[in-house]
């Protein structure tokens, strides 16, 4: 009878144990911890992944500079993915032109420098659409489609393309700090 106990008791510790397990990975893992799984089923989900960590990404560079515009991370995806962009080009423009919309014309919200900085949009999201489409459209479609080769339409300056890659690269780095850190959190 007393084994019998012990045995059941046990039993139980051993599955209270698995379940804290598994609430202790999702904690740490969050919701990429499901996406991974499923990235394995469905090539729709492997972007959905990259897209998550582009976001994580931004959303982490964006906070390190206090940045106004780290509300607008969402529209920065719209955009990359409406306008096949990479991801880090329009915001690392933002941290060139205004440090991440800090410094800009009260109203503009043109965070781009867009027309020396004086053309007035309605919101981040329009600035940052149109821009998108403005960019893909009128620079890389027309074969400006390396930083470089944008900086030296974009801006008159020669070391502006410099400063952008400086940012993509934090955005970048960031991506892989985020990527290894939810490998290991799903690997647990």
């Amino acid at each position: 009878m007393g084994k019998t106990i012990f045995c059941i008791v046990l039993t139980v510790l051993l599955f209270a144990s698995l379940g804290a397990v598994s609430v202790r990975a999702q904690a740490i893992a969050g919701s990429s911890a499901a996406v991974a799984y499923i990235e394995k089923n469905s090539t729709t989900s492997i972007s959905l992944q990259k897209m998550a960590l582009k976001r994580k990404a931004m959303t982490e560079v964006l906070k390190r500079y206090d940045a106004p515009l780290l509300t607008e991370v969402d529209s920065f995806l719209d955009a990359c993915t409406t306008y096949n962009l990479d991801c880090y080009l329009l915001p690392s423009i933002s941290g060139v032109e205004s440090t991440f919309g800090r410094f800009l014309l009260p109203g503009t919200y043109n965070p781009f420098g867009w027309g020396r900085g004086l053309i007035e949009f309605k919101s981040y999201n329009q600035t940052i659409m149109t821009v998108g489409k403005a960019l893909r459209e009128n620079y890389i479609d027309k074969g400006a489609d390396t930083v470089d080769k944008i900086g030296r339409i974009y801006c008159e300056g020669d070391t502006w393309s410099g400063k952008v890659k400086f940012f993509m690269r934090q955005f970048e780095e960031e991506e892989k700090k985020q990527l290894f850190f939810m490998q290991d959190a799903v690997q647990l």
